[in-house]
């Protein structure tokens, strides 16, 4: 990954969509080229081909592979418009700036590195053709960026091993991505990309691909909305189920052993210092995009700022407060409908109630995500006399007679909370509690309230049966 001075020149939204229509558009115009050709002729175009080793040797000048490039846009029958925004799209840098190029805003509001998704796919469909594969092959391309970055962690001075996450200047109409901290060698939109190749090759690898293209399986992928999933399984091939699918296809051993094997490094006496450090990588790894849940950053669905300076919490704490929205009483599907119910909400807090920002802490979509409200480090305004020491969870909607999705509930009651207590935000023995427990209130709703009851760290006490004055800000 090379970190240049560059200014602004792209001329094209960075979107998943706006890719999608690119590559059918090859499709079209190669309509005898196989997925593995194709995925092959899109790393060659965007000189990704081997980009693990540029990335951490510097990029290259030879004019042997400018040539080659030229060659295979020749092939393709592509014009030099359509070859300059796959190129630019796939061409994966991060500036002097914190911009990081090569990333495309999807659907669902995830940021995804093009370059390791198709280098994920690559093995994958060869594997398809040739099944003498080792075990994890799906994993490499991911695996060398992981070890490379734990190795600049080891031998320089960035602040961490994985990340950041950035924020796009329109999420409408998405042009420039910027990070929200120095750069690691494996960005969020890095992993997350390589992660959803890993998913997609594993898939490849075992589906007769002679009728797949590869547009069609991209739009299902990241396009799919909840209603089409309305009767399929939480395990569905889709992006917003990343995190659990790629726990279905991997391990912290598997992973261990693939980034060693990428480092060309494989731990024996004597090599104590890089088995630890891949240890200790994979277990920050899986922490955080394994068991922590993905949270839309407010940036994402378009939080205004404060109206003034929040008051910063103390963690650990010792609680985590449920609650549902009521208003807006439907569930919001697509980040579209949960970002605007997000804005509505947080405008009404503002404005209505005049307290400083949107009350909750975070709050839970029915779009298999999690919204980032005042998030761990500041004190909320929702729960009264309890805000200093505990976490406020709202899920949107209106849950007195039907509860949210199960999914939904576990990315809560599992994840959410373990995030918590492994970050040092929540106390190990903290306690759950429904908002009816300590403010006269029906919140959560009957449903859900019955459902909380249920769970780990619940403790029983009895609902308050009278007035609350509020006293948020």
């Amino acid at each position: 990954m090379a970190v240049i001075q560059s200014s602004v020149t792209a001329d094209h939204l960075r979107n998943m969509e706006k890719f999608i229509t690119a590559v059918t558009h090859l499709e079209d115009l190669n309509p005898r080229l196989s997925p593995l050709a194709l995925v092959t002729s899109l790393c060659k175009i965007a000189d990704q081909s081997d980009n693990i080793t540029h990335d951490f040797l510097g990029s290259s000048d030879n004019r042997d592979e400018i040539h080659y490039k030229n060659n295979i846009t020749e092939q393709l029958n592509i014009n030099h418009y359509l070859s300059n925004f796959l190129n630019q799209a796939i061409h994966h840098f991060i500036t002097d700036g914190h911009e990081e190029r090569g990333v495309v805003l999807t659907p669902d509001g995830t940021t995804i590195a093009l370059a390791p998704l198709l280098l994920g796919l690559e093995p994958g469909l060869r594997a398809n053709e040739d099944s003498n594969q080792p075990d994890g092959f799906y994993l490499l391309p991911l695996a060398k960026n992981l070890g490379l970055s734990f190795l600049q962690f080891w031998n320089a001075t960035p602040p961490e091993r994985l990340g950041p996450d950035g924020c796009w200047d329109n999420v409408s109409a998405p042009m420039i991505f910027t990070l929200s901290g120095v750069p690691s060698l494996a960005t969020d939109a890095q992993v997350q990309g390589g992660m959803d190749g890993a998913i997609l090759g594993k898939h490849l690898s075992v589906v007769n691909c002679s009728d797949i293209k590869l547009s069609t399986l991209l739009r299902s992928y990241y396009s799919g909305t909840m209603e089409e999933l309305d009767h399929v399984s939480d395990t569905h091939l889709r992006g917003r189920y990343r995190r659990h699918n790629f726990k279905k296809i991997t391990n912290s051993f598997l992973l261990q052993e693939k980034v060693a094997d990428a480092l060309h490094s494989h731990p024996q006496q004597g090599d104590i210092g890089v088995e630890s450090l891949i240890k200790k990588g994979i277990e920050e790894f899986v922490l955080r995009y394994m068991e922590c849940p993905a949270i839309i950053p407010r940036c994402i669905w378009g939080a205004a700022p404060p109206r003034a300076p929040l008051t910063p919490l103390s963690p650990p704490l010792p609680y985590l407060y449920i609650h549902h929205t009521e208003i807006p009483s439907k569930p919001c599907l697509n980040l579209q409908m949960c970002s605007k119910k997000m804005r509505a909400m947080q405008h009404f807090h503002q404005k209505g109630r005049g307290w400083y920002d949107l009350g909750y802490s975070f709050a839970v979509g029915s779009d298999g995500y999690i919204y980032e409200g005042r998030g761990w480090m500041w004190v909320g305004a929702h729960t009264r006399g309890r805000n200093p020491v505990g976490y406020g969870v709202a899920f949107i909607g209106n849950y007195s007679t039907h509860l949210p999705s199960h999914y939904d509930m576990e990315l809560v009651r599992h994840h959410l909370v373990k995030c918590g207590v492994s970050n040092g935000f929540l106390q190990e023995n903290f306690t759950i509690l429904g908002h009816r427990q300590v403010v006269a209130t029906s919140c959560p709703g009957d449903s859900l309230y019955s459902v909380i009851t249920t769970w780990e760290h619940y403790k029983d006490t009895n609902p308050l049966r009278t007035s609350a004055v509020t006293d948020m800000t």
